[in-house]
């Protein structure tokens, strides 16, 4: 056995960090669908042998994340280790087990060292298409969505399941991509599998007990000693969103003791007819990334800070969908929950929580229409990615077009029109959509395009802040809401429909801008005079908002 002391477990843990990081660029350089290599939406991580996760790669989504860590522990359960095999690799889909909806696949591998398992390495990322209606909002139930797989062995001792893999490429209209994805998965856990036998060879370690215990109990105390600076009590928030058949309302009861916070969504609208029904996994998720955003976020995420974090919710509310609701678009509410909860926060730590922002991405799944197929032309499924503002901080404005909270990056406009028959004809950040305040939010921008076959092609819409735009705090004024137009037609698109756009038709989307932070007369002149020059805010919006004289 190796030197166990402190500096030395340290080492060790930074070499567990690299090791997770090399994990996650595999999954990413490996990938074929441009969601994964160019956005981002993935998580990698390690794990012990009991299933806590030990380290999580930086690139990556809390939705994907923070679901794998409890995934893990689901899947350990459900094999028994002595059934376990070098080679292995299990896998679901199942939205409650694993990220909140069909098309995010996870996977779990065993590292073996001596003929012993020693630990687990994990991934998941996000698949374009498994057949069903598409990627929208559209479905009645979880079968109207796609292909489900429960819990199984994707690989048995190295040899992969070609049935398994037929199955998942004839239910999709992207067989290759799909395919391309999930051997890049299996790349990533092979990698993290290889990486984390090759490190404790490097330091002479037999298992990672020791260096577990030393990671979780370490960052279980920094999250308690960082809880202890919370005034306990009970904050209650209460959200608007837009819904689809009608608005709906998210509470949250927040109980802060000083060694646990425990967040419950008692009062939340039940579930809708369509597909933004949210998995309580999912809903957690999020919610306890922005408990984290606050609350020690210099403190590495793992079992360990994660533990004192307790979220819950009545059976059958839209937090808390049962099966078989269908939850294609599960991002759509579950990313407005960081907000939810930042509102309780604000009350504990009025100097300390950003404004509302834009939150839900616009996430824009296109497909052909069904007649392009029928008539030979070309046929496509894409999945493209847009963000809008920030809510202000408390000493900083905002940030614009930022992927906060998901963190998958904005799709690039050579990627789109290099993957479907698509025309991008602008993007670019939207003046006077950040809300005005000391410090301004973040803000949104426009995307125009058409089809570039001539051809029509579907796009399944289902994003949030339309009709209720994200608020400022301290005095801050809300940012502008989205908008989705398509040129010839008179009225403005819904922010949740199976939209079709015609040749010849431009589709138009504004995506919507942070709240401001503080009364907008403390901002300084010279911040304005800059935003105004730039273009960001116009010489309008800084009279009526800021009262400026320009």
């Amino acid at each position: 056995m190796t030197d166990l002391s402190p500096a030395r477990l340290q080492v060790m843990w930074n070499r567990l960090l690299s090791v997770v990081e090399e994990q996650g660029q595999t999954l990413i350089r490996a990938a074929f669908s441009p969601i994964v290599r160019e956005c981002g939406d993935i998580s990698a991580g390690i794990f012990d042998v009991k299933g806590r996760m030990l380290a999580q790669a930086v690139t990556g989504t809390p939705g994907h994340i923070n679901t794998m860590a409890e995934a893990v522990k689901t899947l350990r359960e459900r094999f028994p280790i002595q059934t376990m095999s070098p080679g292995d690799i299990y896998m679901t889909n199942d939205p409650w087990l694993a990220s909140g909806h069909l098309n995010d696949f996870l996977l779990m591998m065993p590292a073996f060292k001596e003929g012993r398992v020693v630990g687990f390495t994990s991934c998941t990322s996000h698949l374009v298409d498994l057949g069903g209606l598409g990627m929208g909002p559209e479905g009645s139930d979880i079968y109207d969505e796609g292909l489900l797989i429960p819990p199984c062995k994707l690989v048995d001792r190295g040899e992969v399941n070609a049935l398994l893999m037929e199955i998942v490429k004839a239910n999709s209209r992207e067989p290759v991509a799909n395919e391309g994805d999930i051997y890049a998965l299996i790349a990533c856990c092979e990698a993290g599998a290889a990486r984390l036998v090759a490190m404790m060879e490097d330091f002479g370690l037999d298992d990672l007990d020791r260096l577990a215990e030393h990671i979780i109990e370490t960052s279980r105390k920094g999250t308690l000693h960082a809880i202890a600076e919370v005034p306990e009590g009970i904050y209650r928030n209460v959200l608007t969103v837009d819904g689809y058949e009608a608005e709906l309302e998210l509470h949250a009861a927040l109980k802060v003791t000083r060694d646990r916070l425990h967040l419950d969504f008692a009062g939340t609208s039940g579930c809708s007819r369509k597909g933004i029904n949210v998995p309580l996994n999912y809903a957690t998720a999020y919610s306890v990334f922005a408990m984290r955003c606050i609350i020690g976020p210099d403190i590495p995420n793992n079992a360990g800070s994660l533990e004192p974090f307790v979220v819950t919710g009545p059976k059958g509310c839209i937090l808390n969908a049962q099966a078989p609701a269908p939850v294609a678009m599960r991002h759509t509410l579950g990313q407005m929950t960081p907000d939810l909860v930042l509102g309780c926060l604000a009350q504990a730590l009025p100097e300390g929580v950003p404004a509302e922002g834009a939150s839900c991405m616009y996430d824009l799944p296109m497909r052909h229409a069904p007649e392009v197929a029928r008539d030979g032309g070309r046929q496509f499924a894409v999945e493209l990615v847009h963000n809008g503002g920030t809510g202000a901080r408390p000493h900083a404005d905002g940030l614009s077009a930022t992927a906060y909270p998901s963190g998958v990056f904005g799709s690039q406009v050579e990627i789109t029109e290099a993957v479907a028959p698509v025309t991008v004809w602008r993007r670019e950040l939207l003046p006077d959509s950040g809300g005005a305040g000391q410090f301004r939010g973040g803000l949104g921008q426009r995307i125009e395009m058409t089809s570039a076959a001539k051809e029509p092609f579907i796009v399944f819409l289902s994003v949030e802040r339309v009709r209720n735009a994200a608020k400022g705090r301290a005095g801050g004024l809300p940012g502008a809401p989205g908008r989705i137009r398509v040129t010839g037609r008179d009225a403005d698109i819904p922010g949740k429909c199976e939209l079709r756009v015609e040749p010849g038709e431009r589709l138009i989307f504004d995506t919507p801008g942070g709240g401001g932070f503080g009364d907008p007369a403390a901002r300084d002149p010279g911040a304005l005079a800059r935003d105004i020059a730039r273009g960001l805010v116009t010489p309008e919006a800084a009279a009526r908002d800021y009262g400026a004289k320009r």
